[in-house]
């Protein structure tokens, strides 16, 4: 997932004495951006009852990662709800804001959005200075691009105040592309696990976080590794920088050298 150091009706209960005291901030989360550019601010987790092929417990309901559920993850984005997604590389939150209460994150981490494909990315971000076909040449797979938001991106000033740039994802997943898709604009991913702690590449890896999701989509062991997305800055013209090697370094280091991009820095 990418972080620059890479989801109404609310209903917050005494059965979740977490939210009762948080404040309204930015926090790093997968966040639904609406489609008339608001950022849904609220959380919630649902206590839906278990149907027939479901595992429901205290902490959540566990489905199977197929296209059969992603108009119910869409719908559940849509409510404000909180739902786990396996990715091209680790498991990751789709929720909105309040995101920072379940990890445990620092109020100034930026979000990254994910998008269902390369074409929708310019909606959201400045493009135009970019090689012809790089994008196509890096999305989707394991790559986060960092790109100036600029003056015509339809993202919510809020959303990471104080920066021009946002990370944007295309992952290589179908399910996790299918709900952005169906959501019509772009959510924000982070990795479900707490800060601090080893990333998921199992839905068992974060069992202590299910509480927090009504749905967890288990996409069964992900074979990628533990190191995320590889994390590269293009906010610059014929430059670029590497900001986390990620999982994906060489072969993204190779396509961007093969579109007549330098290192930022590099000497010639």
């Amino acid at each position: 997932m990418y972080m620059y150091s890479t989801i109404n009706h609310t209903v917050i209960t005494s059965r979740v004495p977490l939210f009762n005291h948080i404040q309204r901030v930015p926090k790093f989360g997968l966040l639904r951006i609406g489609q008339q550019g608001r950022i849904i601010r609220k959380m919630a987790w649902s206590l839906d009852k278990c149907e027939q092929g479901i595992i429901e417990s205290v902490s959540g309901i566990v489905r199977p990662a197929t296209q059969v559920y992603t108009d119910e993850a869409v719908d559940a984005l849509r409510a404000g709800k909180v739902i786990a997604v396996p990715t091209d590389t680790l498991y990751g939150f789709a929720c909105d804001a309040w995101i920072y209460e379940i990890k445990g994150r620092k109020h100034t981490s930026p979000l990254a959005i994910c998008v269902g494909d390369v074409r929708d990315i310019g909606r959201f971000a400045v493009t135009d200075h970019l090689p012809v076909g790089l994008l196509e040449s890096l999305l989707p797979g394991p790559v986060t691009v960092v790109l100036t938001r600029g003056e015509s991106s339809i993202l919510e000033k809020s959303l990471n105040p104080g920066l021009d740039s946002i990370g944007v994802r295309v992952p290589d997943s179908d399910f996790i592309r299918m709900i952005a898709r169906g959501s019509g604009s772009a959510l924000a991913l982070t990795s479900a696990n707490l800060s601090g702690q080893p990333s998921s590449v199992d839905i068992k890896d974060f069992k202590s976080l299910w509480e927090h999701c009504t749905f967890v989509y288990d996409g069964g062991i992900l074979p990628a590794g533990r190191a995320g997305s590889t994390v590269v800055d293009l906010t610059m013209l014929g430059k670029y920088k590497i900001l986390r090697p990620g999982s994906a370094k060489e072969e993204t280091v190779s396509i961007l050298e093969r579109h007549s991009l330098q290192e930022a820095g590099a000497i010639v």
